[in-house]
């Protein structure tokens, strides 16, 4: 068999790895709040995420362009495709160590971050493009500062328009309502982040000479978005523990609160094709919601770890990935 049959055959072995691991590892995301609100019971939950991160995945291709061509040019690189399986086996390996101990980080910075590292060991630092680089960056910062104010200022509209509600019955309204958000919350995280593996895929394709422009293969579209599906439907325990219920005390209010702010921050990033940290845009709204009620009633503690791992993912996985691609080339003596 052609060298290059398999190198591409390894590359996309390892961005579907990347897409399942992604999706248990932010099942959480989509779903921690219906959950803990007890609006889902959890199979339920993470059945309807699936589903409709697959239908999310299915219908977009936009942000796997940025992806693909913003980082580097990856008709200019050498070695294209040794460079993304450096990438992502620095991301699956970064996903598996926070997942391990239930941080929810980001999958989009650990991707980005390896991508970007892989790229400056094997072509140096003029390889990579930084105003596209950049533009990423911009939106992986600012999204979750949005997400906070949106989550704020639509939990304080709720206080004030039903502030004369009745409890019992104003939380089984928002109970309900949770369905539904949950949902929107799953088809949004499906929009954005498979689009991520879908990107690196046809990165690698374009790379190693297989594809000439960065139009996503329909192949390419359907297995990311059923591996992302099938993942998803794992679930991520650790994490929906965090994201639900170490955070803030969530009630069905704020949790419809915070499901609609974060989904409508990614839907946003998904027209305008860049990619966002779900991750972030979940927790920052979670935040933002917690706040508006009282500010300390968010668990700061929590907090500052989620944001403590944030900050480290990036230079991390530029290392980890680096350091892998080094290791590949003594390998193969390239």
């Amino acid at each position: 068999m052609d060298s290059t049959a398999i190198l591409i055959g390894l590359v996309v072995l390892l961005a579907l790895s990347f897409d399942f691991i992604n999706g248990f590892h932010d099942t959480a995301n989509s779903i921690a709040t219906s959950i803990s609100t007890k609006a889902l019971p959890p199979r339920i939950a993470i059945l309807l995420s699936a589903a409709m991160n697959l239908l999310g995945a299915m219908l977009f291709t936009g942000v796997a362009q940025t992806i693909g061509g913003k980082i580097a040019n990856p008709m200019q690189l050498e070695h294209g495709m040794y460079i993304v399986a450096a990438a992502l086996l620095s991301g699956i390996a970064w996903n598996l160590i926070t997942w391990y101990y239930g941080i929810p980080s980001s999958s989009s910075h650990a991707l980005i971050g390896s991508l970007t590292g892989a790229v400056i060991v094997a072509g140096g630092y003029q390889a990579v493009n930084y105003k596209g680089f950049l533009t990423i960056i911009e939106a992986l910062i600012i999204s979750p500062l949005i997400a906070f104010s949106v989550g704020f200022i639509i939990m304080n509209l709720i206080r004030i328009i039903f502030k004369n509600a009745h409890p019992g019955k104003l939380n089984r309204r928002f109970r309900s309502l949770q369905v539904f958000t949950a949902a929107w919350q799953a088809f949004s995280h499906g929009t954005n982040d498979a689009q991520k593996s879908m990107g690196i895929i046809t990165f690698a394709l374009v790379a190693g000479g297989l594809q000439a422009n960065l139009e996503v293969p329909f192949w390419v579209k359907s297995s990311c978005a059923l591996a992302m599906a099938l993942g998803t439907s794992v679930g991520g325990w650790k994490i929906i523990k965090t994201v639900g219920t170490q955070i803030f005390k969530l009630e069905p209010s704020s949790g419809f609160a915070s499901d609609v702010s974060s989904a409508l921050i990614i839907i946003i990033a998904t027209f305008l094709k860049l990619p966002v940290s779900t991750t972030h845009v979940i927790s920052s709204a979670i935040m933002g919601v917690g706040s508006a009620k009282r500010v300390s009633a968010v668990k700061w503690e929590t907090a500052e770890k989620i944001v403590m791992a944030w900050m480290i993912t990036l230079p991390v996985t530029i290392i980890f990935a680096g350091l892998t691609y080094w290791i590949i080339s003594l390998i193969f003596n390239f």
